[in-house]
Order: C-alpha cells, then structure tokens, then sequence
C-alpha cells in the first residue's frame, strides 16, 4: 500500500509576503492559457455519441474533448490533435472514476452549491495571479465551455465532503493521539524535512501503463518549462491535495514512498522530478524548500499600508498635477503611525491590512531590505510606481519559529491522513462493483469495458 503524507495547515504569514505592496512589483505572468489558440471548428462540430457508460450515466465524446482540452491548457501541451487524441484514454479514465465520485455523492445526498464553486474559482485566479473572471475568459477563448470545469470542481468539494461525513467522528483525533503525535514530532526535531508537491496518477489498466507514462512524461516536460504545479495538479493529480494544488506541506522521508523519499532527498530546491512508479500509479513530485525538523525561525511581521491610485501611468520626466498631488498626499503620511495609514487607506483599492508577511519572503530585495529597517510604529517614506504610490508602516516586528508543530496543525495532519486512506479504498470499492461500459475506440485496439 502507498504510504500517505500528510499536509499541515499552512502559517497565512509564509504566503503573503509576496503580496505586500503588489503594485511595487512587476506582474507575474498568467496562466500559460494566456495566449491560448481558439479552438479548432473541427473540434466543436463533432458528433456528440456515447463513448462511455458508468452505472447508466453517460459519458459523451463532449465530454471527453472539453476535459482533454482543458487539460492540455492547464498543463500548457500543444492543442494539436496528435496531443489531444493521446490525451483521450487518460480523460475519460479521469471522466468515469469522476462519475463513480458523484454518483456516490448525490446518492448519499452531499450537497455542493454554485456559491462553493465561484469561491473556489476565486482561489485558483488568486492563486494565480489571475484577475476575477480572468480565468473563465481564458477558458472561453480557448474553446471550453466554463461547466467543463464547473463540474471537475463539483466533483472535488463534494467527493471530500462525503469522505468526512463517513468518517465522522472517527475523523477527529482523540487529545492523547494528538499530544503522542506532537512528541513524536519533537523527538525528531534536527532531521530533515521537505516541502513537498505532488501529482499522483493512478494506473487503472496494467496493459495501458506505458501509455500513461507517456502522458505523465508530456506533463513532466511542460512543467519544467514553467506552467505552474498548482495548475497541473488541479487538473491530472487524483490525491486529495489535488484541491491544494498538489501541496503536501512540510514532510519527512519516512511518510512518503521508499523511491520517492531517496528522489526527494536528493532534490535541489525548485526542481521537479522524473516519473516515479509507485504502488497504484505514477507520481510527480516538486521540492520547493528544505529545513530541518522543528528549526525554522522567521521573522513575522503585522503591517499597514496605503495605496493612492494615479488616474494616468507616471511619466517621470512629465508628471501632472494628479501625479504631484497623489505623491504629496502620501508624503504626509511619513513618520505617521499605523492608525493613521489605516485610516488613510480606507476606500483605496488594496485592503490597510494584508495579513501577517513573513519578512524572509517578501520580494523584490529591496522592499525586504526597507521593512527590515523601518521603526516599529512609523511609516515609510512614499513608495512610487507607475500606477500607484503608497505608504507602508510596520505594527510589529517578532521572530517565531515556524516548524513548531501546534495541536490544531497535528490534529489537521492525522484527519488528512484519514480522509486520503478512505478515499483510496472508497474510489477501489466503487470501480468494483460498478457497470462500465467503454466504447471509446483507442488508435490501435478496441478498450474492453
């Protein structure tokens, strides 16, 4: 059996500091859809027949195109149809364990509301530096109707909303699991640990492996050269993290498959593997950071900033009068404590308080290099783009160690462990008694059902 990781409830201030003064900073680049190909007329025209039958439910070569589409933009393959036509036997694998998933979620009545999927829409676009909407719009002009991934989403929330309901209170650990747990943890403090992603995908049919591989590998090549994990992860990975984009937190070697701890520990930060072969299918991993057990200690900051908007981009050489007074405005907040930025702030785009930031992450240098010396309780001189000016104070300034294990974060890890076990069996179990009928006919030889 593959042994499970589990992920921690990740610290809000070891993401956000890369947010602080956003407009300081040059836009990242969107998703790899950005400059996507519409879709082919060809590929919309098509005869929407059965290829596949799941308990009654059909699965339509509609379908099956909208999902191969969509994952080929995810991941950033070429749309070309030799691309497309590999990705076919992958997606409606994808499709039909899809439909055991929610099959099984309306039988046991799982709800999950149109108002659930537009906030996990939001969280992708964050994510991704998309802005609201940007993501749906890519989607369009790439030729897949929004629904395509509307349902993928249902899919997600409902499958792990059933999990939990069927564990129960056998989810929720005891206190003395907790506390051994949180020992356990001490007692290894000094050993290695690694924040890890994943991408897991099984391997229905022994006969297919290799062709699985190959797409794995198709994945593997356009990750490296640049689509973001997170995306990818949405769409192939078939863990629960898949929601997460793939982000198992900070792990040892001892909760991840024998090849892939001896892969990981070996692994420069930032890189992203080959495929391994594990038990079930193949699995992609990133490293992003590596620390040892217990030892990470960060300097956390609380801040305010200030955010004037300039009507027209600046012009250095020729600024206007909105321009002179937008700057002056934010000059007389310098030296200004944090309720008075704050207050400046209300009704400006940005929101005063962007959450705790975590000094050692913020980005570019030079914004790391002026928190770290600005006087607690004193704002910055204005910071001027072309867009905007803004003014930051710092509230407060305190070291933490952030490989401290809390009992909420220990709790959090042994449910996920829980629910991913759970998952596996529930997902083995419904395939098993199920009716599947396969009428998709690959290239080379008719699949049996």
């Amino acid at each position: 059996m593959r042994r499970r990781r589990c992920r921690p409830t990740p610290n809000p201030a070891a993401s956000r500091g890369g947010r602080l003064l956003a407009l300081a900073l040059a836009a990242a680049a969107p998703l790899a859809a950005a400059a996507l190909p519409a879709a082919p007329a060809m590929a919309q025209a098509h005869t929407n027949r059965i290829v596949a039958v799941v308990n009654g439910d059909v699965v339509s070569r509609n379908d099956v195109e909208g999902r191969r589409r969509l994952l080929a933009i995810s991941a950033g393959l070429p749309t070309a149809p030799q691309t497309l036509d590999r990705l076919g036997e992958q997606v409606l694998r994808l499709l039909v364990d899809e439909r055991l998933r929610m099959q099984e979620v309306q039988r046991r009545r799982i709800p999950v509301t149109d108002t659930e999927i537009a906030e996990t829409i939001r969280e992708i676009e964050s994510r991704n530096q998309l802005p609201p909407g940007g993501l749906l719009a890519q989607l369009r002009r790439a030729g897949v109707e929004p629904r395509v991934l509307y349902d993928q989403i249902r899919v997600q929330i409902g499958w792990a909303r059933l999990l939990r309901q069927i564990l129960g209170p056998q989810a929720e650990p005891g206190e003395s699991e907790v506390r051994e747990y949180i020992q356990n943890a001490r007692a290894r403090e000094g050993q290695p640990e690694y924040l890890v992603s994943e991408i897991f995908i099984p391997i229905e049919d022994p006969t297919r492996e290799e062709d699985t591989r190959r797409f794995v590998e198709d994945v593997i090549g356009q990750l490296r050269r640049g689509i973001p994990f997170p995306v990818a992860a949405t769409q192939f990975s078939q863990a629960q993290t898949a929601l997460q984009g793939g982000d198992l937190g900070w792990v040892r070697t001892e909760q991840l498959d024998p090849e892939v701890a001896r892969i990981v520990s070996q692994m420069p930060p930032g890189a992203i593997s080959n495929a391994i072969r594990v038990p079930g299918g193949w699995q992609i991993v990133a490293l992003r950071q590596r620390r040892e057990s217990g030892r990470e200690n960060a300097t956390i900051l609380s801040v305010r900033q200030a955010i004037f908007p300039f009507a027209t981009p600046l012009n250095p050489e020729n600024p206007t009068p909105q321009h002179r007074e937008t700057v002056e405005r934010a000059r007389r907040l310098q030296g200004a404590g944090c309720d008075a930025v704050e207050a400046a702030a209300r009704g400006a785009p940005r929101p005063a308080d962007p959450g705790p930031i975590r000094l050692e992450g913020v980005q570019p240098p030079p914004l790391r290099q002026l928190l770290a010396g600005l006087p607690v309780g004193r704002a910055s001189q204005p910071i001027v783009s072309q867009e905007a000016v803004m003014v930051v104070a710092v509230c407060s300034r305190e070291t933490r160690n952030l490989a401290e294990l809390t009992p909420d974060q220990a709790r959090a890890q042994i449910v996920r462990d829980r629910v991913e076990l759970l998952s596996r069996q529930l997902q083995r179990d419904l395939r098993r008694r199920a009716q599947i009928d396969i009428r998709l006919q690959p290239p080379q030889q008719q699949r049996a059902g």
